[in-house]
Order: C-alpha cells, then sequence, then structure tokens
C-alpha cells in the first residue's frame, strides 16, 4: 500500500471478520511502500487493535513489485495471498482460493477478472494486447485477466524469495515456474476510496521490464534489422551500377534523405533496445537491493530491533481514528489517544485471529 490512509479503513472492516471466520491461524503482512500521508501511523493503531497484522514498512517508495517482494520474503505462512490495498480486487474470495488450493492439490491460485466493466475501455485493451504481445515474444504464457492477486504454497514462495533477478514482474516469473496451478474467477470492483497509484508511466516501466525480462526477441529483432538492412544495402548498389551503365541518373537528393533517416532510425531503435538490456545487466551487476525495511512490527514487539529501524509514526489525529471502524461487531473501534506513547488495551482476539509463534528454523528471509 502506498498512501492509502482513505482506503485502509474500509479494507480492515471487510478483511478482519473475513480472516477470523475462517477458523485457521493467520497474519496480514502489511507492506508500506513508504507511504507520504497517515498509512503508516494508521497501520499502527490497527496493529495495537488486530495482534495477527504485522506491519512491514519500507524507509521509501521502491514501487508495486518490490513492495510486493518484501512481503513474500517477510510472509511465515504455509499459503501467501498477495493483494492490493484498493480493494478492487476483493478479499472474499481468499477462502476459495484456500480451498481451490487444498482440494486440488495445487501451489498457484490465480485470482482471474472475469468481469472488467469497472475498468476504462483504454486499460482493457491495452492489457490485452500486452499480454498477447508478451506471449508471442517469449516463452512465458500468463492469464490475461490475471493481476497479482493470486495464493501461493510455501514452496512457490520460497522459489521465488531464491531468484537472484532484480525488477522482477512476479505476474510473468510465477507462470514460469509452471507450478501446478488453479484459477478462481471474480468480478474486478472499482477503487473503495482515494486515487490510483498506477499511472500510465508506471505501467509502461512494468511493460518494459516484462518484455526485457522475460523475451531475449528484442535482441532478434536488432539481428533481423542489421539482415534487412544488408540485403537492402546490396540490392541499392546492384540498382546503381545497372542504372549508371545504361546511362540513367539516379535521384540524389530525396532518396539520400531517405536512405539515411531510414537507416538512422533501425540504428537508434537497436541501440534502444541493447540498451535496456545493458541496463538491466548493470543493476544486476550493482547487487543493490530494491529495497530497504525500516521497521517490522513482529521484531519490535519482541524487542528485536534492527539496526535500520525508524521511531513509530506519528498518531493519527483523534477525529480520524473515532470516524472509522475496525472490523465486525465483536471488535468495535476504539478512539485515538493523544499520542503514540501512551499504549492502549488490545481487543482481545479470537483463536483464529492469534498468529502462531515460528520456530527459529522456520524463519525465512
Amino acid at each position: 500500500m502506498y498512501n492509502e490512509e482513505e482506503v485502509l479503513p474500509l479494507l480492515v472492516e471487510r478483511l478482519r471478520p473475513l480472516l477470523d471466520a475462517m477458523g485457521t491461524t493467520y497474519e496480514v503482512v502489511a507492506v508500506d511502500d513508504g507511504s507520504k500521508d497517515l498509512t503508516a501511523a494508521l497501520l499502527q493503531r490497527y496493529h495495537r487493535e488486530w495482534p495477527a497484522l504485522r506491519v512491514v514498512r519500507l524507509r521509501a517508495n521502491a514501487g508495486h513489485q518490490a513492495a510486493i517482494s518484501a512481503g513474500l520474503v517477510s510472509a511465515l505462512g504455509d499459503y501467501v495471498v498477495t493483494i492490493d490495498a484498493d480493494l478492487q480486487d476483493p478479499p472474499e474470495i481468499i477462502p476459495q482460493m484456500l480451498a481451490a488450493a487444498k482440494d486440488d492439490g495445487v501451489d498457484v491460485v490465480y485470482g482471474v477478472r472475469n468481469d472488467r466493466s469497472t475498468d476504462t475501455w483504454f486499460k482493457r485493451v491495452s492489457a490485452r494486447a500486452f499480454y498477447r504481445f508478451i506471449g508471442l515474444m517469449s516463452q512465458t504464457s500468463a492469464h490475461a485477466d490475471a493481476g497479482d492477486y493470486r495464493l501461493m504454497s510455501r514452496a512457490t514462495v520460497d522459489a521465488i524469495n531464491s531468484l537472484p533477478e532484480h525488477n522482477r514482474v512476479l505476474r510473468f516469473i510465477v507462470p514460469a515456474l509452471n507450478f501446478p496451478s488453479d484459477t478462481v474467477h471474480y468480478k474486478r470492483e472499482e477503487r473503495a476510496a482515494g486515487d490510483s497509484k498506477y499511472p500510465l508511466l508506471k505501467m509502461i516501466k512494468l511493460s518494459l521490464d516484462s518484455l526485457t525480462g522475460f523475451s531475449t526477441a528484442p535482441l532478434r529483432l536488432a539481428t533481423f534489422a542489421g539482415f534487412g538492412g544488408a540485403v537492402l544495402a546490396v540490392l541499392l548498389v546492384l540498382y546503381t551500377f545497372i542504372s549508371r551503365s545504361q546511362g540513367h541518373t539516379v535521384a540524389g537528393w530525396t532518396s539520400t534523405v531517405a536512405i539515411v533517416a531510414g537507416v538512422g532510425a533501425v540504428q537508434l531503435v537497436c541501440v534502444g533496445i541493447l540498451g535496456e538490456y545493458i541496463g538491466r545487466m548493470y543493476g544486476h551487476m550493482q547487487g543493490r537491493p530494491t529495497y530497504f525495511i525500516a521497521y517490522d512490527s513482529m521484531t519490535a514487539d519482541s524487542g528485536a530491533h534492527g539496526p535500520t529501524d525508524t521511531p513509530l509514526p506519528a498518531q493519527p489525529s483523534h477525529g480520524h481514528i473515532q470516524a472509522t471502524s475496525v472490523g465486525a461487531d465483536d471488535h468495535p473501534a476504539q478512539t485515538a489517544e493523544p499520542g503514540l506513547a501512551q499504549p492502549t488495551q488490545p481487543a482481545e482476539p479470537t483463536q483464529a485471529a492469534q498468529p502462531t509463534e515460528p520456530e527459529p528454523s522456520q524463519l525465512r528471509g
């Protein structure tokens, strides 16, 4: 989540009673991708009232895919569901995903949108065209109407975490693993509150990362363009010799400008494609992490603060918390205190909401 102070109360209100009713132990790893509003403060408030809520705050905005990667490294469950906070993907189908994984014995359950009427015409058409293009250019297939809403087994999560790749695009990496999978269909809703955090420029960057990360076809395109240019050059030389032997004059300026411009355009495109790959190699050689965790409520609660932990965020205003609800009727909202330094008694969690204390050997990441 990134700057989701408006939708966060609605998410907690829908997610907590749903997970409590499933009758299984769980944790909710909320990854705050360097929010600049009250998202971090609200998460800390809900964490104190909802023990199963674990807050992982990144030091700076790292991007959507990097934030999901941070959540996968932090998660401890036997099954992990990735979902955005905007409620466009309804959390109510999580029980269906878990049932499908257990009944069918699969490692991945994709949430596939069978109704995208809430999306704009441009987004629907561009998404379908993009997935078809990636399918043609690479050996990786992905559901055209499946985003990052999916359930994964522990084996799948461990396999993803072991990959050394930076700038990963999980919606193509997960299908590339070729683990047994199933699908659950749902209707995509409108954003519950706030504005979209995925503008056109970020979508273009995601497309470039997907193309250069899963296909070598652009490199072959440069090769084919080079062969094509060589053939045209040979034909042009033959035409020049024939025209000269017959005493014909060849139009000079127009043809020269056209040829130079055409060849120059091809060269620039090829250099740009090569630059994309060289940039990825350069980033991988640097080995810089794509994110830095500034705070993890699990280690903070146990007193095991890390060297990069930062103080807790400021408490949200009294009126903001008082106007929101936390969840079901048996978990009423509490009013905010003047400061975060004055602890409150958290609500008594249900048995399902108590996260299982992992053994040290089970900790990963």
